[in-house]
């Protein structure tokens, strides 16, 4: 069963890899849920997902997250402190502080240009991440952690890409440094055979040597008959 889920898993973050360009280190947003989930299953998150994601994992969560974890008590205080640990990213509540899945949200808005996975148990949270796509989603079933397979939304928004009839913003960029640099290849390999074809032997020029030599060879020959005919005549 391990291995299964590893090749899931492996699967994929090919297709977030290949489609929407996920780099490491893996920005992974967890909220209260999860942290809770991993301390009663006894997950080490730090030591544990950087292997299951296949490569280096920053851990973070949001102020509103960490607020709202206090505000739960003694009964989510585990949790807290598990979640303290993380690095906490800037959210745009600074006067007045959210629900952590209100949080989490809108840090994925936009398109996910910062990459982020969303980790949590929060069954509504997870359906609303699963209507935006690009955005990998992170739970814990039977004491693992699992990597969600893409949603719908996501597949959807691959297809149009395919065949051209949408282009993210945070895309256009690398997509214009790609057509350059092609452009640019493209020049090269045009250089490289105009080079090749011009080092090459002109079958034409080679005709004419041709005719050149026989001609040559013609002329001592005939020479040779009007000095037997000369001297004939003597």
């Amino acid at each position: 069963m391990k291995v299964t889920r590893q090749k899931h898993a492996k699967k994929n973050m090919g297709f977030y890899k290949q489609n929407f360009h996920f780099r490491e280190p893996f920005q992974v947003l967890l909220d209260g849920t999860f942290c809770q989930a991993a301390l009663r299953n006894k997950i080490q998150i730090r030591e544990q997902l950087p292997g299951y994601l296949g490569g280096a994992a920053q851990l973070c969560t949001t102020r509103c997250v960490l607020k709202e974890l206090e505000s739960l008590g003694k009964a989510l205080y585990g949790a807290k402190l598990i979640a303290q640990r993380f690095q906490v990213r800037n959210c745009s509540h600074h006067k007045h502080l959210v629900s952590g899945s209100a949080c989490l949200l809108s840090m994925i808005e936009e398109g996910n240009p910062h990459h982020y996975f969303i980790a949590t148990q929060d069954q509504d949270l997870a359906n609303k991440v699963k209507k935006k796509a690009g955005v990998p989603l992170l739970f814990i079933i039977q004491n693992t952690m699992v990597l969600d397979k893409p949603s719908p939304k996501s597949l959807a928004f691959v297809q149009k890409l395919q065949t051209n009839e949408l282009v993210p913003e945070h895309q256009k960029q690398s997509i214009v440094e790609l057509k350059e640099k092609e452009g640019l290849a493209k020049q090269e390999g045009e250089k490289r055979k105009k080079r090749k074809r011009a080092g090459g032997p002109n079958p034409l020029s080679c005709l004419k040597k041709k005719k050149k030599k026989t001609q040559e060879g013609q002329e001592p020959s005939a020479e040779k008959k009007r000095r037997r005919q000369r001297k004939r005549n003597r």
